[in-house]
């Protein structure tokens, strides 16, 4: 086998773990609330707990990999993963952080080692399939979810992992190897520590105060997490070693990439979750049929992302780009509307738009990416992109949050996280389909504003990426 496709194989399997187990965990949410007692507060911070540890860790973990190499991160992230998989059902808060420590290795490096393993006209395609397999796993992960859940309970939704993580793990050890070059250089300590601080103190006043009303403290952790994080924009300018690379956005289409990337993000990341909660706690379906019922929206981003990775190869990426976020705008936008007492059907069309749309999306977007940025710098754009990626979904999660839970009473709330009756007997879907219109909105209009950039990247990648390389060279 040629090594471009024991690296494609290899990271494959990478994506195909991550996508299985977030959806996993999303579908057994509801039974999770239940069984634990746990909050609508504390069921959110399952899933955002392990995207926020990813989300700070990337940007230091592609740094990292410049500095040390691609694999040998990539490595490690693969058996931390694993170990983290394996012991959630002990104490799934805990290890669900360290989960998020192996999936930002894995994550930060994934593209990268890629990007170094194919030649140009074949990354679209690579990347493509390499995507396309990470959603099959959030298909599976779906079904999967659903009859673990229900026939063994939600604990063994974490042993999939296991086989194939262990696999996996031995394999990229003896298999893969270094392709780029690497650097020596200093950690960007008050980078890390401004950039995590900064995104958790938000995010945890801004979800925490949905709650029950914004308090001063509430809104004083926001505003706390905006002035480090603004802080953290300040420190990159005047670091010799800076977190994020800031030279890279003078790349017209990594900027372009990176931007319609994160607005992306926000306007899909929460699609899931609304859906997950409409259909197991407003129209009480089990953890089997929710899963089942979510299909059409995964399928349908896995139909369209190797298409549209192979022909962006042969005729550039703003095309498949800017039409993919079109159709995502159109099928957010119908979710908007639908009536409380709308058929599957419909329902099941509209997922289909955005999955497609999706799907047409991510691929070519992500290619652009990794192309643009010079060969030495492709660890920390891939760490970039990916951190980017995962704080919108942050952001796309507390949002519906927020909205859910500054528009349903608290003890409805937490009936409907935990997908059980209303103690009222009135009907869960009346009250959740208003804010669930709202929240659809405000992911319609965040794919519009993506179109923006996507549409202005540009086809060449220019002379910008070749003065950087050649400055690397000399330096």
């Amino acid at each position: 086998m040629q090594y471009k496709y024991t690296v494609l194989t290899n990271t494959t399997i990478g994506a195909f773990m991550s996508q299985l187990d977030g959806n996993i965990v999303l579908i057994a949410l509801p039974t999770i609330t239940r069984s634990l007692n746990a909050s609508a507060f504390e069921a959110l911070w399952v899933l955002m707990g392990y995207i926020l540890m990813t989300a700070v860790l990337l940007l230091a973990f592609g740094r990292l990999a410049d500095m040390y190499g691609k694999v040998r991160l990539y490595n490690l992230g693969f058996a931390v993963f694993t170990i983290g998989s394996g012991l959630c059902s002990l104490s799934i808060v805990f290890f669900r952080l360290v989960q998020g420590v192996g999936a930002a290795l894995i994550w930060a490096n994934n593209a990268a080692i890629l990007t170094d393993a194919f030649p140009p006209n074949e990354r679209g395609r690579a990347i493509g399939v390499n995507l396309v397999a990470g959603i099959s796993g959030s298909v599976i992960g779906l079904i999967l979810g659903g009859i673990l859940t229900v026939a063994l309970g939600w604990q063994s939704i974490f042993w999939i992992n296991l086989p194939i993580g262990a696999f996996a793990t031995f394999w990229a050890y003896k298999k893969l190897r270094e392709l780029g070059t690497v650097r020596h250089e200093r950690i960007d300590l008050p980078g890390n520590i401004l950039f995590a601080g900064g995104l958790t103190s938000f995010l945890v006043g801004l979800t925490l105060g949905a709650l029950s009303g914004y308090t001063l403290v509430d809104v004083a952790m926001m505003g706390a997490g905006l002035l480090m994080i603004g802080g953290f924009a300040y420190a990159e300018l005047h670091s010799r070693t800076p977190l994020m690379d800031l030279t890279l956005f003078k790349i017209r289409a990594f900027t372009a990439g990176i931007l319609s990337n994160f607005l992306a993000s926000i306007a899909r990341s929460g699609v899931s979750l609304v859906l997950t909660i409409f259909f197991q706690g407003a129209l009480l379906y089990d953890a089997f049929r929710a899963g089942v019922a979510l299909i059409p929206f995964a399928v349908a981003f896995v139909s369209l992302g190797p298409l549209s990775g192979y022909l962006s190869d042969k005729y550039g990426p703003r095309g498949f780009t800017t039409a993919g976020l079109s159709i995502s705008t159109v099928g957010l936008v119908g979710l908007s509307f639908i009536p409380a007492n709308v058929s599957y059907s419909v329902l099941a069309f509209y997922m289909v738009l955005v999955g497609a749309g999706g799907g047409m999306f991510v691929a070519p977007n992500m290619s652009s990416i990794m192309s643009s940025a010079p060969v030495t710098r492709r660890g920390v754009a891939s760490g970039m992109s990916a951190t980017l990626v995962t704080t919108g979904a942050l952001l796309s999660l507390s949002i519906s949050f927020a909205v859910l839970a500054t528009s349903i009473p608290l003890n409805v709330l937490q009936s409907v996280f935990a997908g059980i009756p209303l103690p009222s007997g009135a009907p869960s879907v009346d009250l959740f389909i208003g804010p669930m219109h709202a929240i659809f909105q405000i992911m319609a209009v965040m794919s519009l504003i993506a179109i923006v950039p996507s549409a202005l990247r540009g086809q060449q990648v220019g002379v910008v990426k070749q003065k950087l390389e050649v400055r690397e060279q000399v330096a």
